[in-house]
Order: C-alpha cells, then sequence, then structure tokens
C-alpha cells in the first residue's frame, strides 16, 4: 500500500507566487526519486472553526494563506530512501524555504492510507 506524506504551511499572501516556484522546482526531483505524485493546494474555501482549523493549526495571520499539500509515494520505504535522495538532491539547493515562510509553523507527517479509490 502507498505512502502519504502530508503538509499544512502557512505561506504570507504577498510570497504564494515565490512559494508556487519553489514547489514547482521540487516536485520533479521528487518525482524522479520515486514519488508518484506531488500536489501543493493553496487554501481557497476555507471555513473559520471555534475550536480547531486549518488556520489554527499552523497559526496563520491575517496576511497569510494555507498551502495543504501531500507527496504520494509506492510505500513507506521508497518515501524514506526518496526523501533523502531529494533532500541531498543538488537541484534542491535553490528551495531554500527560510525566507517565505516560518517552518516552525509548518505542520508535516507520514500517513498510511486507509482507504485508496480511484474513479
Amino acid at each position: 500500500m502507498s505512502y502519504i506524506d502530508g503538509f499544512l504551511i502557512p505561506v504570507p499572501h504577498a510570497k504564494r507566487d515565490h512559494y508556487q516556484r519553489i514547489a514547482q522546482l521540487a516536485a520533479p526531483i521528487f518525482i524522479e526519486h520515486g514519488a508518484l505524485e506531488v500536489v501543493e493546494t493553496w487554501g481557497d474555501d476555507m471555513m473559520r472553526g471555534h475550536t480547531t482549523d486549518f488556520f489554527m493549526a499552523v497559526k496563520a495571520e491575517e496576511h497569510e494563506g494555507v498551502v495543504f499539500s501531500w507527496i504520494k509515494w509506492p510505500d513507506k520505504a521508497t518515501r524514506d530512501a526518496g526523501n533523502k535522495a531529494a533532500m541531498e538532491d543538488p537541484r534542491m539547493t535553490g528551495a531554500d524555504c527560510a525566507n517565505i515562510f516560518d517552518s516552525k509553523r509548518m505542520i508535516f507527517s507520514g500517513f498510511v492510507p486507509l482507504v485508496e479509490q480511484r474513479a
């Protein structure tokens, strides 16, 4: 069964295009190192909750949007090797996100799918 890396990232609205360029640079590198799919999304129709929501999860400020992204891998072993290889890939040198968003508020984790179904 596949393995999913999931991410929630607070990104300033003014840096959306910069984030997108970095994501476009990184996506094919992850694919070359074994990922099946890389998806980067910008929050559009996001509800504000009373107890929690995507904004609260990453402590997004008024000037920030929330990126929800995932990388799908064939399995966890491929993910572990692929992540390591992608991070060591010299093309990732230009993918420094420190000046785009506050990485301390980014949430990321690995997930084992419970259900996978396609149309």
